[in-house]
């Protein structure tokens, strides 16, 4: 089996076609109607990957999100609707790793999805761990630590602060950041990057607002500081 799948979704038709277009792709999928569903099937089938509406009857999908987090890094692919860009944002902060518009190719939900579990899978078969500072990543473990302080990082912010930190002193646009994470060519949403390095600043600077691990190139990128603070 390719993985398992958690769809939390109230429209029952989509759920169910969905099922049946991702199991006929070779993942095992389980699907809940309600985000309190949902969290229970969290627990009780441990997926690899969770497909989260942001409309349900009880709670919303921000809501959901946010607990989902607080027990598990579970990888959340939010399903937001067309061009409503706050609700992309918010879910990002949240802490999903990725998001598809409705309506949406189910060909093109299974590519996001092959690309996220292929992030996270595919961590493991590299062994070097990344020392700035007190700063060291471990992409073997797919963990990140501030003088020995797990950093709470979604499985996207962490492929991206690896590629950042692997590419240490080179600015590195947007562009070149989303190829390098997505591994596919999907449509991109500009200000995910911005939402994401946000993220990832709140967990390793000691000042986010004035980073100095992770600069801002204006209007060429990002670049991860080759030598830091804490190393002097």
């Amino acid at each position: 089996m390719a993985g398992r799948v958690l769809i939390v979704d109230d429209d029952t038709r989509l759920s169910a076609m969905l099922a049946d277009y991702l199991s006929a792709n070779g993942y095992t999928v389980h699907t809940a109607p309600t985000a309190t569903a949902g969290l229970a099937d969290l627990h009780r089938h441990a997926p690899d990957i969770v497909i989260l509406d942001i409309m349900l009857p009880d709670l919303d999908g921000f809501e959901t999100c946010r607990r989902m987090r607080v027990v598990s890094d579970v990888p959340i692919l939010m399903l937001t609707a067309k061009g409503e860009e706050t609700d992309r944002i918010v879910g990002l902060e949240l802490g999903a790793d990725d998001y598809l518009p409705k309506p949406f190719n189910p060909r093109e939900l299974l590519a996001r999805l092959k690309a996220i579990l292929r992030r996270r899978n595919g961590g493991a078969a590299i062994s070097r761990v990344l020392r700035f500072g007190l700063l060291e990543i471990d992409p073997g473990s797919r963990s990140a630590r501030i003088d020995g302080r797990e950093c709470a990082l979604t499985s996207y912010q962490f492929d991206l602060l690896v590629t950042l930190a692997e590419n240490a002193g080179r600015t590195l646009s947007r562009e070149r950041l989303m190829d390098a994470v997505k591994g596919a060519e999907l449509d991109a949403f500009d200000r995910s990057i911005d939402v994401h390095v946000s993220r990832i600043r709140a967990a390793i600077e000691t000042d986010p607002r004035h980073p100095k691990r992770i600069v801002t190139v204006r209007g060429a990128g990002y670049v991860f500081a080759r030598f830091q603070d804490d190393e002097r």
